[in-house]
């Protein structure tokens, strides 16, 4: 009995092999119903799954078909938590004769960055100082105080409500940026923490969905720059961007605005609103109006100064390294672009690292240009005023391909 027993239980121990599978079979499994994708070599079915995800469906799905390694580590900074989840989605992995990356992808550079972020973890870059989150949002907290203060004291006339208006414009600006962090849980290490405060800074101090920023951002992180895959791009007609866009949309005769001109419309914001209130009503819609006019601009600026003057295309299946280096750019470090930007003036950086606290994006720039002179990638970084300045600069280009493919081609 006893040396029947082990025997069963030694067959019941053996491991059976598991199913291997080749790239041109995992590339069929990109379908919004029949998803597969890869992590370290490992084939995981998330059909299914991919409608739970805490990150929504989309962005999981962007990599469907493909090596998700990078992505996967980038987004996930408790990997032992997360583990758990794969488990029951594994169905086989790779042909010993497979190699680890799709689409003909540069291995060397990926093995470099790998070793890069190891370097980073070993610095420990990715651990936060907590008083530098603390101060941004004291100072936060600071001018929403004084705005108000300012009207209460000051009284309605126009120039404490201008004041108001700007002061509140900076607090929201900055508060945008807070909240972008707690979003990429880039403070506390337990993700939870992060979710937390995320949805109270940006439900609370934003008026808007910690949900819906989710979604949308990461979808972006994942695929930056790429049509039908980064919302960011996707301008419902009122702009064309890169060169593939406007050309594609000048050969089909599509004119929903004069695209020719985008870079000067780019400037209007609507300022109109009921012309008749009472005092105090007048009060609340001329600093929400000015205030929201000056944060809006803010935040575009800053956020497209780094990516609207990119390459922006359709998919080209680079590995995680270049296609980021594609499609972000830097502006020179300061303690004025530093706060005025969120530190999203080390977009580089935050993009390879989104779960890096942005108060030690600075300390792996160096290495990253390193990395990007070793394999002959550009690594882009200007002035604040010549990156907004290329702004106007990109979208006049655009507008130009889409006139000339519009008239003669």
């Amino acid at each position: 009995m006893g040396k029947g027993g082990n025997q069963g239980e030694g067959a019941a121990e053996r491991e059976v092999p598991m199913p291997t599978f080749s790239w041109e079979e995992i590339q069929k499994h990109n379908l919004r119903t029949d998803r597969w994708l890869v992590i370290d070599r490992k084939v995981y079915n998330i059909t299914k799954w991919s409608t739970q995800h805490p990150g929504g469906q989309r962005v999981i799905g962007h990599y469907a078909g493909e090596d998700a390694t990078d992505a996967f580590r980038a987004f996930h900074p408790d990997l032992k938590f997360v583990g758990k989840f794969l488990k029951p989605l594994l169905i086989g992995e790779l042909a010993p004769e497979e190699p680890s990356q799709d689409h003909g992808k540069n291995s060397k550079i990926i093995e470099d960055f790998r070793a890069l972020k190891k370097t980073a973890e070993d610095m420990n870059l990715f651990k936060t100082n907590h008083v530098f989150f603390l101060l941004l949002l004291a100072h936060i907290i600071a001018l929403e105080s004084i705005a108000w203060f300012t009207v209460f004291y000051f009284g309605n006339g126009w120039i404490p409500t201008l004041i108001t208006a700007f002061v509140l414009a900076t607090s929201q600006a900055q508060a945008g940026w807070l909240q972008h962090d707690y979003g990429h849980l880039s403070v506390y290490r337990k993700p939870k923490w992060n979710h937390l405060v995320h949805k109270f800074v940006i439900g609370h101090l934003k008026g808007a969905s910690a949900n819906w920023w989710n979604h949308r951002h990461f979808q972006h992180h994942a695929k930056p720059n790429i049509f039908h895959k980064d919302p960011d791009v996707n301008m419902l007609h009122v702009f064309v961007l890169g060169e593939w866009q406007p050309i594609e949309y000048g050969k089909k005769k599509l004119k929903y605005l004069p695209y020719n001109h985008q870079h000067e419309y780019f400037f209007l914001s609507e300022c109109s609103g009921p012309p008749i209130l009472a005092p105090w009503q007048r009060l609340s819609w001329a600093v929400g109006r000015v205030h929201l006019f000056l944060e809006s601009h803010w935040f575009v600026w800053v956020t497209q100064m780094n990516h609207i003057v990119m390459e922006i295309d359709q998919e080209a299946y680079r590995d995680w390294f270049s296609s980021q280096l594609t499609a972000t750019c830097n502006v020179e470090q300061s303690f004025f672009n530093d706060w005025f930007s969120g530190h999203l003036n080390f977009q580089i950086e935050h993009h390879l690292f989104p779960t890096m606290p942005r108060h030690n994006l600075h300390k792996i720039a160096p290495l990253v240009k390193s990395l990007c002179a070793k394999h002959g990638i550009e690594y882009q970084e200007k002035p604040l005023l010549r990156a907004l300045l290329d702004i106007i600069r990109s979208l006049r280009k655009s507008g130009k391909l889409w006139l000339d493919a519009y008239l003669h081609k």
